[in-house]
């Protein structure tokens, strides 16, 4: 066995908290994890969702929107850090919107919300299979953003709500579940490969 095998658990332990070994019981609850790294956690989740989303701004505001940061909805799945860190970092993003001081608020709210129903769906299913994970914890982000979105762009647009909804739905299926779950898979196999496991996802709790 090669000094690389002898001490990647060592060369990797600082990320044993923000990804798991691919089983929702080892997920981190808010009790376990120390203030400090909490926070270091939290402000690294809303720095990339904010720098993403204001990169991206051409593609991540309007009626048809495609918000890459929208992948990390997932997070909250890994670690309970990534609630405040994406609600932090949507209110950040949301700065640069041109709908303005409604998208930081109820954008925020909306984002706020999924994720805490995006950690508590991933407590829920920490003994189900990994394709029941796959459709259920992206879910809210849609959902929630749909409804919330949809409806301020059309009360401020003076667009239909449905043509509105279709297209904030439509952006977030494909970062959510065209990213979000390829993500997913990719941190808990890492997660896996940290902490000396079985890095098939589809073994686990099948």
């Amino acid at each position: 066995m090669s000094d690389w095998d002898n001490n990647k658990k060592g060369r990797f332990s600082w990320l044993k908290g923000l990804v798991s070994d691919g089983r929702e019981d080892m997920i981190p609850k808010l009790g376990q994890l120390s203030k400090v790294r909490f926070l270091t956690h939290a402000s690294l989740i809303a720095a990339v969702y904010a720098a993403l989303t204001i990169w991206l701004a051409p593609i991540s505001f309007g009626q048809q929107q495609l918000r890459v940061a929208e992948a990390l909805a997932i997070l909250p799945a890994f670690t309970p850090a990534a609630i405040p860190g994406l609600f932090i970092g949507c209110a950040i993003a949301n700065t640069v919107s041109f709908l303005g001081l409604p998208d930081i608020i109820f954008g925020s709210l909306a984002t706020l919300i999924s994720a805490q129903l995006t950690y508590m769906i991933s407590r829920l299913l920490k003994d189900r299979g990994a394709l029941l994970r796959s459709i259920l914890i992206p879910l809210p982000a849609v959902i929630i953003n749909t409804i919330v979105i949809g409806a301020m762009l059309a009360v401020l647009t003076e667009v239909s709500f449905w043509i509105a909804a279709m297209g904030v739905m439509a952006g977030q299926a494909l970062s959510c579940y065209g990213l979000g779950v390829p993500l997913m898979f990719l941190l808990r196999g890492f997660g896996q490969y940290v902490n000396g496991t079985k890095s098939n996802i589809h073994t686990t709790n099948e």
